[in-house]
């Protein structure tokens, strides 16, 4: 028998890769549906409150991400991915907080560096 922490684990692993997968087939408002409305992100070069500032901004960007290892520990999810943002790919690590099925809030780290030199040439 699963314990609750287990079982907890599962489900949050769950919700991540069924959000990421979303993501990587521009299935927008399948993606939406594994956000906390009031969800928050955090990243290297900006931050966003709510589901549909967050998943707008992501619409027009259209990142992919390839999966290079999945943490899972209760309800934090720690993926490790190279995101393909177009002109440019950047490996990362984005550390997800799950609560009741729904990702309540990430932050994703990276080195900036290349973003900005590549933002520079444009």
């Amino acid at each position: 028998m699963e314990s609750d922490t287990a079982k907890s684990t599962k489900n949050a692993r769950e919700v991540v890769m069924a959000f990421i997968e979303a993501m990587n087939k521009e299935d927008f408002a399948a993606a939406r549906k594994y956000l906390a409305t009031d969800m928050t992100f955090k990243g290297v070069l900006g931050t966003r409150d709510g589901a549909d500032a967050y998943m707008n901004d992501m619409q027009k960007m259209k990142f992919k991400y390839d999966l290079k290892k999945t943490i899972a520990e209760g309800d934090d999810v720690c993926l490790f991915y190279d995101i393909d943002m177009g002109h440019i790919t950047i490996f990362s690590c984005g550390w997800y907080q799950v609560n009741d099925g729904k990702i309540n809030s990430f932050r994703v780290i990276f080195d900036p560096r290349p973003v900005l030199e590549q933002s520079n040439k444009n």
